[in-house]
């Protein structure tokens, strides 16, 4: 007989897909069944919450786990019952798992203690410091992945405030697909081994395509 998991996790609304959507789209509170059509909605409030979080955190936050949670649910709270609530199913990408959901609280203490202690607010004057603060923070909260859905984008806002901390405009992330997205989800798993030079580079890319947008050099 096949074992099972010792608590199931069937019941919880975030392990559930809205019916009739084949199973590509979560259960929501719009009941969205296209997969298409809840993109559209998630990349419309992505683009309406990011002056709204500006409004809220000033250049001399520090940023804390609860403040990443309050970010995740300012973006995705008219969607899903669950926005800004951490995860408890385990995720995987293909073949690599991030962190188990039952280690999450602990893990998002630690990454207060951390990197958001270290690098927030992110006041550094030159690229190279922004750079670094951006790509350890961003690496470590991919790693934990701590919601359901949705952890990419909520730590590219987390990068856009603090580069707003740090003077700059708002990051253009919009050059990582194709190839490059291959490169950024790898930059991810080499920060397993505390290797952030892969994200480095990903987050200089960013920068750089930022100040072209801005028309900066």
């Amino acid at each position: 007989m096949r074992k099972t998991t010792r608590y199931s996790t069937s019941h919880l609304p975030e392990s559930q897909f809205e019916p009739d959507s084949r199973s590509r789209v979560l259960k929501n509170l719009l009941h969205i069944t296209s997969k298409r059509e809840m993109d559209v909605i998630e990349a419309e409030l992505y683009a309406l919450v990011q002056p709204k979080l500006m409004s809220m955190f000033t250049k001399d936050h520090r940023f804390t786990a609860t403040d990443i949670c309050t970010i995740h649910g300012a973006w995705l709270s008219e969607i899903y019952e669950w926005a800004g609530q951490y995860r408890q199913v385990n995720i995987s990408k293909g073949e690599f798992s991030f962190a188990r959901a039952r280690h999450v609280p602990k893990l998002m203490q630690d990454f207060e203690a951390g990197p958001l202690k270290e690098y927030t607010p992110c006041r550094f004057k030159t690229d190279e410091e922004v750079i670094t603060a951006l790509a350890v923070t961003h690496t470590e909260l991919m790693l934990v992945h701590p919601f359901r859905e949705g952890n990419g984008r909520a730590g590219r806002l987390l990068a856009v405030l603090m580069a707003f901390q740090a003077g700059l405009p708002g990051l253009d992330f919009s050059g990582i697909r194709g190839k490059k997205r291959k490169e950024y989800f790898a930059a991810v798993q080499a920060g397993m081994e505390r290797d952030y030079a892969p994200m480095k580079k990903v987050i200089a890319s960013v920068l750089s395509r930022t100040r072209r947008t801005h028309g900066q050099r």
